[in-house]
């Protein structure tokens, strides 16, 4: 009995000691990703991602509801489009000055994000920081954007906040509805560019599947018809060349967001090289337009992101109820796509949908969506954004507790995520 008790006691003191070992910091960051990996591999056996969907429960209650108070007035039901009326299509300014057919920008300090997590963005704006002189890197921005690195993803909010409040003499700006046209230009100005934009490839666990990607992009080649990028996960990635047509179609998948990152007292020479671009509402109605059309002529998963972009763009413009609409439809859209070609990480880096829905006081619908998206398409629910909005649309709902433990597991993930930091306060409660 005794020797029994003494082999317990040996095996608990071997396991506080591993324990122990396994958290001192040159050995977590070895081997925590190998432990994350195993976790994701089961996870991902058990549920398949792609298998996930999410389908708006209230469209038809909207539908009821519009139909029986056309109906209450002896007004005509109009008949059902599935586009939002035109806006007049924004006409970008030529510039005056024709532009290099070659350009590539010198001074590129290429940096990838490999053995560490979820790095594409920090390694992505240590080079546009870099390129301009600062001193730091990957290592330097991660920590700061990311405290927790099991975080999935950084806005691009969070990357130009850190510019703006920690890089002095540098800014950043952010605009939707890119097109090849205002990168060249950025780039003839001296200007390099970082895209957001999804592609399908291979994943770390040898999946076929979509992800979203911050590309820096430095140089165009006019007579190759290609963009000069510095990929930051695909090997070889140093000045890795991408066809138009291919940078076009990934970057459609983010609504054609780019930032630019540049010293303040060149600020002039930005706006005159973004054009109609410096004006941030036209960007979002530009976007809007291309979205629209890009919605009639597309098919397959190019047209779900279409109508993803619509929601988006309706969003900016603050016009939730056809924002709404139309991610109703981009999901209708992604149910009938092959599990392969299923984007099921989208909305890991794109959270409107959330703020559609909610304001909309489609509340079920934001539960259902943060549901679907934390329990069936990740290993483990590290998405703080989700866990905010599901807090938001819980507490409309009357369910309290269930939104503060939200706040609570979205502040683990990300320590001092200010929305989650304001929805504890405005209870009442210490985050």
């Amino acid at each position: 009995m005794q020797k029994r008790l003494r082999m317990l006691i040996g095996f608990a003191a071997l396991a506080f000691f591993a324990i122990g070992i396994y958290y001192l910091p040159p050995v977590h960051e070895r081997l925590a990703w190998r432990i994350d990996d195993m976790r994701t591999r089961i996870k991902y056996a058990l549920n398949p991602p792609e298998q996930a969907l999410f389908l708006p429960t209230q469209q038809s209650q909207v539908d009821a509801i519009v139909t029986a108070t056309l109906h209450a007035l002896k007004t005509p039901t109009p008949t059902a489009t599935p586009l939002p009326p035109d806006i007049p299509t924004p006409t970008p300014t030529v510039t005056p000055t024709p532009l290099p057919t070659y350009v590539i920008l010198p001074g590129v300090k290429y940096e990838d994000q490999h053995n560490r997590w979820n790095y594409c963005g920090p390694a992505n704006f240590s080079m546009a920081l870099t390129f301009w002189g600062w001193k730091g890197n990957r290592d330097v921005i991660g920590p700061a954007v990311k405290p927790n690195d099991k975080d999935k993803n950084v806005m691009p909010y969070e990357f130009r906040n850190y510019v703006m409040d920690n890089v002095p003499g540098m800014s950043a700006l952010t605009r939707m509805g890119g097109d090849i046209d205002v990168l060249k230009r950025l780039i003839a100005a001296g200007f390099p560019v970082i895209a957001e934009k999804g592609y399908y490839t291979y994943d770390l666990l040898g999946k076929y599947s979509w992800l979203g990607h911050y590309l820096f992009t430095t140089g165009y080649d006019d007579a190759q018809g290609v963009f000069i990028t510095q990929d930051t996960y695909l090997k070889p990635g140093q000045d890795r060349q991408v066809k138009y047509s291919e940078y076009i179609e990934g970057w459609r998948s983010f609504n054609y967001l780019f930032m630019v990152i540049y010293p303040t007292d060149r600020e002039a020479e930005v706006l005159a090289a973004l054009g109609p671009y410096t004006d941030e509402t036209w960007a979002v109605k530009y976007a809007l337009q291309v979205a629209r059309q890009e919605a009639q002529t597309l098919t397959g998963n190019q047209q779900f992101f279409a109508w993803f972009n619509l929601g988006s763009s309706h969003v900016q413009l603050f016009e939730y109820f056809d924002a709404a609409l139309a991610y109703d439809q981009a999901f209708r859209l992604y149910a009938n796509l092959s599990g392969d070609l299923r984007p099921y990480r989208i909305v890991w880096y794109q959270t409107w949908p959330y703020w559609a829905y909610y304001y909309t006081d489609r509340y079920p619908d934001v539960i259902n969506l943060a549901d679907t998206t934390l329990n069936d398409t990740i290993s483990e629910p590290v998405l703080e954004e989700s866990l905010y909005w599901r807090g938001r649309a819980k507490i409309m709902i009357g369910d309290a507790p269930s939104a503060i433990k939200d706040y609570r597991q979205s502040l683990v993930i990300h320590p001092g995520f200010a929305p989650s930091v304001q929805a504890l306060q405005e209870l009442g409660l210490q985050p």
